[in-house]
């Protein structure tokens, strides 16, 4: 399970310290794509493929599907480790996400984590805590109760 937040650095050659606890999860690899609201996702191998079977089994004849695994599958790319535990960020990515120097890497569960630019998560972090209360009743909407 992936989850905390780490803060991190990216250096000037897009490289990028994944968490130790991490990258025990993640074996010699990863995938790592556009995520919302500006973010990156990264994926587990297993992660990953299981994200890439729902994409193929959406109707490729409709035009946002379309847009969207275009977006999703043009960015996305096979990170490896170096012998630091760092991985090159590529520059498309680096540019979806808006990430500057300083990162927020941040667990989102069983087979995937976030990589996101410090500033736009804590701008987006205090909305969230802002709003907990109505977005934990919308969740008990789904069906979701703690």
């Amino acid at each position: 399970m992936f989850m905390g937040s780490y803060q991190h650095t990216l250096d000037t050659k897009n490289r990028l310290i994944i968490p130790a606890k991490f990258r025990n999860q993640l074996g010699d690899g990863f995938v790592i794509t556009k995520g919302n609201e500006n973010s990156l996702h990264a994926y587990t191998e297993a992660g990953w493929e299981q994200f890439e079977a729902k994409l193929n089994q959406l109707p490729s004849n409709n035009p946002k599907v379309r847009q969207y695994k275009r977006a999703i599958l043009a960015g996305a790319t096979e990170a490896e480790f170096d012998k630091q535990g760092r991985v090159v960020i590529p520059v498309v990515l680096k540019e979806h996400a808006g990430l500057d120097k300083d990162v927020v890497i941040i667990g989102y569960g069983e087979q995937e984590f976030e990589i996101w630019d410090a500033a736009k998560f804590a701008a987006y972090n205090t909305e969230v805590t802002e709003n907990f209360d109505e977005i934990s009743a919308d969740l008990a909407d789904l069906g979701f109760e703690v």
